[in-house]
């Protein structure tokens, strides 16, 4: 069993017994999410931490995704609610780079795979997929990468 999804289920059985409702609902939610997971697919299997981190990343997105629509349709409790979600989420996630750590990323790949012009781009994201893999939004990401190939 991943150290991730250890320390999930652990964090949720002290949220039950400290009554926090939040951080247990999203926490069941989460598991929940990871046990689909593990179950889809032609054979059930044991997801890695770094899998468990792409469904961590998966349920943050959908968290500020329902933000985003609860707060368009006026319903400021309930996007209030799932940035809260989101919160609890982002406490399991590697931290954030920032736009200036991604884009010294971005250059060092380039210039280490000597890719140029924007038919690169793949290239360069497939390079640098793994550093930034839950670290960093994958939007930004390619609009540094297309930026960078078009200077």
């Amino acid at each position: 069993m991943s150290e991730l999804k250890t320390q999930l289920e652990t964090d949720m059985r002290a949220a039950l017994k400290a009554q926090d409702k939040l951080t247990l609902g999203t926490l069941r939610m989460i598991i929940t999410a990871i046990r689909n997971e593990e179950v889809a697919g032609k054979s059930a299997r044991e997801l890695d931490d770094a899998e468990v981190v792409k469904v961590l990343v998966k349920q943050a997105k959908q968290r500020r995704e329902a933000a985003e629509a609860f707060r368009a349709g006026g319903r400021e409790e309930s996007a209030a609610n799932e940035l809260a979600e989101e919160a609890v989420i982002k406490r399991y996630l590697p931290t954030e780079l920032t736009e200036a750590e991604v884009t010294a990323l971005v250059r060092a790949a380039i210039a280490e795979g000597g890719f140029a012009g924007p038919r690169d781009m793949g290239k360069v994201m497939k390079a640098i997929g793994p550093q930034t893999a839950g670290r960093a939004d994958g939007k930004l990401v390619s609009g540094i990468v297309k930026a960078a190939l078009a200077e």
